[in-house]
């Protein structure tokens, strides 16, 4: 059965640019993404549109050469593709990944062909009524679901 963690973000900074939450968000699912390539899982990183995937792309470029994580877009790069493929269409990944880390407004219908699926509540009122139902789209797909509070949890990323 596919499981889904909801990490539930901290009060974002407000230094961050227009959108605080949505940053905050995109980098930890991009320290996520390395968390796991360190770990040989693979990755898709599902956005909300175009736009959302090249952010995502170039956040990983922005790592430092010791944290390099060998990514590219759906579509791009080798045709084994690399440990982490970033996308946006409705269609997924072109090759079998153990991880799914969404970043897009809707629980996409391939979701149910991961292991497992990280997603994010953002700690404001418009973000989370989007997320709320998200949460009701991966109950319905029958995927198993559970959060964990950032701001009580805390992840240890480096």
């Amino acid at each position: 059965m596919t499981q889904a963690l909801f990490y539930l973000m901290p009060p974002a900074a407000t230094d961050a640019g227009p959108d605080p939450a949505l940053t905050a968000m995109r980098l930890l699912a991009c320290r996520l993404a390395r968390q796991a390539y360190e770990r040989q899982q693979l990755v898709y990183i599902h956005c909300q549109d175009k736009t959302a995937a090249f952010e995502i792309d170039e956040l990983l470029w922005q790592f430092e050469p010791t944290a390099f994580v060998p990514h590219n877009l759906k579509g791009e790069g080798p045709l084994t593709g690399a440990p982490v493929e970033i996308g946006f269409d409705r269609l997924g990944p072109n090759k079998t990944r153990q991880l799914l880390i969404n970043l897009a407004d809707q629980a996409p219908a391939f979701a149910v062909n991961f292991g497992h699926i990280i997603d994010f509540v953002a700690n404001d009122d418009s973000h989370k009524a989007v997320a709320r139902e998200r949460y009701k789209q991966y109950r319905n797909l029958g995927v198993a679901l559970q959060t964990q509070d950032l701001a009580t949890h805390p992840l240890n990323l480096v």
